[in-house]
């Protein structure tokens, strides 16, 4: 903690500068003993001092604030005593305004002023070290290290802080310069890459706890306005055509144009509606009592993300956050028309959702079908576990609120496309092994006809002619 410095009173000083104020010595105690003789109780009002004791004190204490040559051109006893004061202080006033400060000095009417003087603000500043953060943003700073701290290369960051930077700059105010972008950027994708507590992003990059903080959501609410839009949506036809391919090329199963899967990011427990967090799942594997949020996720045929549903509490099972997704009110209103979406046995068969069959004894037909099927769940699922390995952050309990989180996590999947549309690789140190328990839905049958064409899709691939599968 740096500090300029002033001059203060010596202990001496002080006992002085209490006289200085009193303009009174110590009076006779007869004198002040003195009592009314009408009210015995009321002392009787007296003159504590005449004119000639009075102004020989005043002299005397003057003489202790100035130096021995100039004490005889400075007392005269006949001066009034408010006026010696007015010229000590003012004289005092001058002396403290030409202080230089060490370590900030304000524009020219920057300082706030009392009376006619203009003095300067003072301002309290913890040294802090940046040396970290200046020699990873240095240019000569190895490629793979920093692929190591930030997940991603340094052109994929350089591409990050052009795209945000107009949402993110801040201007320089007279008190101090602003972040810069970079910087600003690099707090938010450390802090996302490797879950480290906001104490020691602090230390690492030199500046406040709550101003890390603060940068993660501003950076993080960036990018959900700014690259959510550009990298994160729905795909168009010709797009869409080219992922089905591609999944029909991987199961054999036609029509393929996404795959989801639901995880679970694990919380604080929340001050309220404690119960609708409770994770029964996780508190039963883990044998401690485990709280969450689900992430649902559509991923297509190359591992990016084209539809997330974050948010809701980790009580609900897969289908029931389905039903709650704006995924689930596009279909209805009939906008995935001849597309298929892959689940696990936690999603309901619809019209649009294709899942496992899940009851016992099956054939030789439905368990070739769960095995093709399965083929396309191991595209979401490794996705998922991609996630979770390249943002740390999602694999335990954050200190962000529960309203922020979903902001952070739609971060993390559009930081994750814009990675793997970069094909940026992960090393080693990001391996992660990935546990979410699907149990089967409640009521796994919505639509008749899609029993049916299922059936006909399960005929056909154990036949290995996928043509003629159509859509009732």
């Amino acid at each position: 903690m740096e500090i300029t410095s002033i001059p203060f009173f010596s202990q001496d000083d002080f006992s002085t500068f209490s006289n200085f104020f009193s303009f009174s010595p110590q009076s006779d105690t007869t004198t002040s003993a003195t009592t009314n003789p009408v009210n015995p109780k009321k002392r009787a009002r007296t003159d504590l001092v005449d004119e000639h004791s009075n102004s020989h004190g005043f002299k005397e204490i003057i003489t202790n604030f100035y130096p021995l040559d100039t004490q005889e051109n400075i007392i005269e006893p006949k001066k009034h005593k408010s006026q010696f004061m007015d010229e000590y202080f003012n004289d005092f006033s001058q002396n403290l305004a030409e202080i230089e400060l060490d370590q900030f000095e304000l524009k020219p009417g920057g300082g706030e002023s009392s009376g006619g003087g203009g003095q300067h603000r003072r301002l309290w500043v913890k040294d802090r070290s940046k040396a970290w953060w200046e020699q990873c943003n240095s240019p000569n700073f190895p490629e793979e290290e920093f692929r190591k701290s930030f997940r991603m290369s340094k052109s994929t960051f350089e591409m990050i802080c052009n795209e945000l930077e107009v949402a993110v700059t801040k201007k320089d105010t007279m008190l101090r310069l602003a972040i810069p972008v970079r910087q600003r950027v690099a707090v938010c994708i450390w802090r996302l890459a490797t879950g480290e507590p906001l104490r020691l992003v602090s230390k690492r990059f030199g500046l406040g706890i709550s101003t890390c903080h603060k940068l993660v959501l501003e950076v993080c609410a960036a990018i959900k306005t700014v690259l959510m839009p550009k990298f994160l949506n729905w795909p168009n036809e010709g797009k869409l055509q080219e992922i089905k391919n591609e999944f029909g090329m991987l199961s054999g199963i036609p029509n393929v144009g996404g795959s989801i899967y639901t995880t679970h990011v694990p919380i604080i427990a929340p001050k309220s509606n404690v119960t609708a967090y409770f994770n029964k799942r996780h508190t039963e594997r883990n044998q401690k009592t485990s709280y969450s949020i689900t992430v649902q996720g559509v991923v297509d045929s190359r591992g990016a993300f084209t539809d997330i549903c974050i948010g809701w509490p980790g009580s609900l099972s897969d289908d029931k956050v389905l039903e709650k997704s704006a995924l689930f009110e596009r279909a209805n209103r009939g906008l995935l028309k001849d597309v298929w979406i892959a689940g696990n046995s936690g999603f309901p068969l619809t019209d649009w959702l294709l899942v496992p069959y899940t009851h016992s004894n099956l054939t030789w037909t439905q368990h070739a079908f769960n095995e093709k099927i399965e083929e396309t769940q191991k595209v979401s699922k490794e996705v998922f576990r991609r996630l979770k390995a390249r943002w740390a952050c999602l694999q335990k309990r954050t200190e962000v609120k529960l309203q922020d989180l979903p902001v952070v996590l739609g971060a993390c999947c559009v930081l994750h496309n814009i990675c793997e549309m970069r094909g940026e690789e992960m090393g080693e140190e990001t391996s992660f092994e990935l546990f979410d328990d699907p149990m089967v839905a409640a009521n796994g049958v919505r639509s008749a006809g899609a029993v049916q064409t299922r059936d006909n899709i399960a005929h056909n691939l154990l036949h290995q002619n996928p043509s003629g599968i159509g859509f009732r």
